[in-house]
C-alpha cells in the first residue's frame, strides 16, 4: 500500500515518529501541500491511502485519485473532506475522536483565565519595572473578575463540553448548557437549557460543537442581540462557527466583554480578519491540540486506524 501525508509537520515536527505508519505500507509525508489542487493530485496521484489534517480534499481530487482508497484526517474534525464525494466513490474517510479531550479543555479554561486575571499583562508590566516603581504595594491595570457565582454556558456537550463543564464547577461557576438532542447526566449541578435560554443566562459562553452547515457562524449578529451585556466568549472548536465581523462588532460596541479563541475561520489568519482590529481579542494560533502527549495519542490512534482498515475492519468511520 502506498501511503502519502500531504501535512505532517503539524503533527509531527520532528519530535514523534513515523515508524507505524512505515511498518504499514510505502510512506511518504510532505510538509506542507497547501491547497493547490494540481500539487495535490501530483502528490496522491498513484496513493492508496491519504492524510490530511489541513489540506483540502474535495469531489474533483477525490474523482481523479484512481487508487484512492482510505482518507485519514489527522483531527477530529472532518470539514476539510468531501465526505459525500468520498462515500459515492467507495473511499472510507476516518477521523481521530477524543485524542486531546483535557488538553483543549485545559486550553479553554487558560483562555478564561487570561481574560478574567490577566496574568500576561501584568507579568510583563512586572518586567518592564512598573511594580518596582509603584507608590503601592499593588496595582492592576485592567479589572480582574472573580468566576464563581458565574454562568459557564456550553454550546454543545461532547467529551471536550464535559471536561470544561467540571472545571468551571471547580472554580465556582453554574454551568448550563445547550445540546441538539437532550443528553443524560447524573450532576445535580448542570443544567440542559435552550439555546436562547442559554445565550440569556451565561457570563462565559464556550463553543464546542462541529463546524458544519447547520453551525456555521452560528454566533451572528442575531445570536449576539440574544446574549448578555459583557459576555465572555470563547472558542476552541473551529473558526467557522463565528461570523467574525458580527462578533468584532460586538467587541468594539462592548456587547460582548472579550473574546478568547484558539481557531479562526481562515488559518493562518488573514490581515484582514475584522477580529485582529477588535478590542479585547485574546488569540492563539490553533495549540490547545499540541501538547507532545495529545499528538502522541494521535499517532497512534491515526496508525490503529489504518491498520484497521488494512484488516478488513475499519474504526471512527465517518463515510
Amino acid at each position: 500500500m502506498k501511503i502519502v501525508d500531504l501535512d505532517g509537520y503539524g503533527l509531527n515536527p520532528g519530535d514523534l515518529s513515523w515508524q507505524g505508519f512505515e511498518e504499514l505500507g510505502e510512506f511518504t509525508t510532505y510538509d506542507r501541500t497547501g491547497d493547490n489542487q494540481q500539487k495535490i493530485l501530483e502528490r496522491i496521484a498513484d496513493a492508496d491511502a491519504v492524510l490530511t489534517n489541513k489540506t483540502p480534499l474535495n469531489r474533483t481530487i477525490i474523482e481523479q485519485a484512481p487508487n484512492l482508497k482510505y482518507i485519514g484526517v489527522l483531527a477530529t474534525g472532518y470539514n476539510v473532506v468531501d465526505v459525500a464525494a468520498a462515500k459515492e466513490n467507495d473511499v472510507i474517510v476516518t477521523n481521530i475522536p477524543s485524542y486531546s479531550t483535557a488538553e483543549v479543555a485545559q486550553h479553554t479554561i487558560a483562555l478564561l483565565l487570561e481574560i478574567t486575571n490577566q496574568v500576561g499583562l501584568h507579568a510583563t508590566a512586572v518586567e518592564n519595572g512598573e511594580w518596582t516603581h509603584a507608590k503601592d504595594f499593588t496595582f492592576w491595570k485592567q479589572p480582574l473578575i472573580a468566576l464563581p457565582g458565574k454562568t459557564m454556558g456550553l454550546i454543545g456537550f461532547g467529551h471536550i463540553s464535559q471536561a470544561v463543564a467540571q472545571l468551571a464547577h471547580a472554580f465556582g461557576m453554574k454551568v448550563v448548557f445547550y445540546n441538539h438532542r437532550p443528553r443524560k447526566f447524573n450532576e445535580a449541578w448542570l443544567q440542559q437549557v435552550s439555546l436562547s435560554e442559554l445565550y440569556a443566562k451565561s457570563d462565559v459562553i464556550s463553543l464546542h460543537v462541529p463546524q458544519t452547515k447547520e453551525t456555521e457562524k452560528m454566533i451572528n449578529q442575531t445570536a449576539i442581540e440574544q446574549m448578555k451585556a459583557g459576555v465572555i466568549l470563547i472558542n476552541t472548536a473551529r473558526g467557522g462557527l463565528l461570523d467574525e465581523a458580527a462578533v468584532a462588532q460586538g467587541l468594539n460596541n462592548d456587547k460582548i466583554y472579550a473574546l478568547g479563541a484558539d481557531v479562526v475561520s481562515e488559518e493562518p489568519i488573514k490581515a484582514e480578519n475584522p477580529l485582529l482590529k477588535a478590542k479585547n481579542i485574546y488569540l492563539t494560533p490553533h495549540i490547545a491540540w499540541a501538547p507532545t502527549a495529545a499528538r502522541s495519542r494521535l499517532m497512534k490512534i491515526a496508525v490503529n486506524n489504518l491498520a484497521s482498515f488494512q484488516a478488513g475492519k475499519p474504526i471512527n468511520v465517518v463515510s
